[in-house]
């Protein structure tokens, strides 16, 4: 008997493991299947691909790791100058900017050309010496200029970006604290700025322009740049595009891509080095078909014009409607989880002024918090006065 019993419950124990290790693979199975979409085979080192609209990382790797970036350090110079400067500004080139490696557009010492098309020799063909010449001509130096363009970073929210140079060659110095840093960012950071960049209609234009002629100021020399965004010409849909290269970066590219409602930013730090140079061309398409195969583009909170009557304390009114004037739309793939959270005031006190926020709506995808609407007051309500009780009397009592 009690052979028996030892003997059913080495099989229930058997049975239990066989169930567990059952369910256990069933779960890494559907974990597995839940992220077999993702490309796995890319070359970079670090990664992402953006919703531009809000900077939500739709996938990546690594992408919060600062790295050398090369040119496309010149995104954020090209866009300073925009912000900064004026398209019809006459640039002069130092010796310091004319010094500058290859590449170059071999600009003179004390040659003179318009900021514009500075900005088309920077972003088509990237020179160097260029990039030297804009930020002496909008911060004075390169100095200065690079502190304007940290100041930048930080404004857009990267916080693992240092620039040194405007041109992305590789660099490194003591900060204000002395503790040593080499000129560097993040993807997320890089694909945070072309985000911001391409909000900007001049930085689109001079990005996707195939091809520029201009000469200098004195009329003396004409040159020809043509852009090295492969992208451009092998794609539908691309907003704007930088390339870059450099010993310790490797090849780098940032990109904004359009499919429908949609825009998609792309940034790879590390994505080979030579003579691998189509790594990158390989490695954005892949995460581009990604994004568009995996997501679209929805409206997650619909605007309220009446969220909830809420009672008024002392008012010449009771009462008064409460709204939210905003909706919510984002890139979001099946199986995302949307949830939302109310919190509103009770009641008020009067007076409460029009469209004064008296609550929120707090939306989370995933479990986190993606967006805070505010919930408003429709109208005003004074408070009841001396003058409100003898209007009442009044009505009241006489005819």
């Amino acid at each position: 008997m009690e052979k028996d019993k030892k003997y059913i419950k080495g099989n229930i124990a058997i049975i239990v493991t066989v169930l567990f290790l059952l369910f256990y693979c069933m779960m890494l199975k559907n974990t597995v299947k839940a992220d077999e979409n993702h490309p796995t085979d890319l070359y970079s080192r670090a990664f992402c691909i953006m919703d531009a609209s809000n900077g939500r990382v739709l996938y990546g790797k690594d992408y919060e790791t600062s790295y050398p970036m090369a040119s496309t350090t010149k995104i954020m110079t090209c866009i300073l100058a925009l912000e900064y400067g004026n398209l019809d500004d006459i640039v002069t080139i130092s010796p310091y900017a004319a010094s500058m490696p290859d590449v170059q557009l071999n600009a003179k010492v004390d040659e003179q050309y318009r900021l514009e098309d500075l900005l088309y020799s920077l972003m088509l063909e990237s020179h160097n010496d260029v990039a030297v010449a804009i930020a002496e001509h909008i911060g004075g130096s390169v100095t200065e200029f690079a502190a304007l363009m940290n100041e930048k970073a930080l404004d857009l929210g990267c916080n693992n970006t240092y620039y040194i140079t405007p041109n992305g060659l590789d660099d490194s110095k003591a900060d204000e604290n002395g503790e040593e840093k080499v000129h560097s960012m993040s993807a997320y950071d890089l694909a945070r700025v072309m985000s911001y960049c391409i909000k900007n209609d001049d930085f689109c234009r001079i990005t996707t322009t195939l091809s520029h002629t201009f000469s200098n100021i004195s009329g003396t020399r004409k040159h020809t740049v043509n852009n090295k965004n492969t992208l451009l010409t092998t794609m539908d849909g691309v907003v704007s595009g930088k390339t870059g290269y450099t010993g310790d970066a490797g090849y780098c590219y940032v990109c904004a891509v359009e499919r429908g409602d949609s825009v998609f930013t792309i940034a790879l730090l590390g994505a080979g080095w030579p003579p691998n140079k189509n790594y990158k061309w390989q490695d954005v398409k892949k995460l581009i078909n990604y994004g568009e195969s995996n997501y679209f583009y929805k409206t997650i909170y619909e605007k309220e014009y009446y969220v909830k009557e809420l009672l008024v304390i002392d008012g010449v009114e009771n009462s008064v409607w409460t709204y939210t004037d905003k909706s919510v739309a984002l890139n979001i793939k099946e199986g995302e989880k949307i949830d939302f959270g109310y919190e509103i005031d009770e009641s008020l006190t009067a007076p409460v002024e029009k469209d004064s926020i008296v609550g929120n709506v707090k939306i989370y995808v995933n479990d986190t918090l993606y967006e805070v609407v505010p919930i408003k007051t429709y109208k005003s309500i004074k408070k009841r006065d001396f003058f409100f009780w003898i209007k009442k009397v009044a009505d009241e009592f006489l005819p």
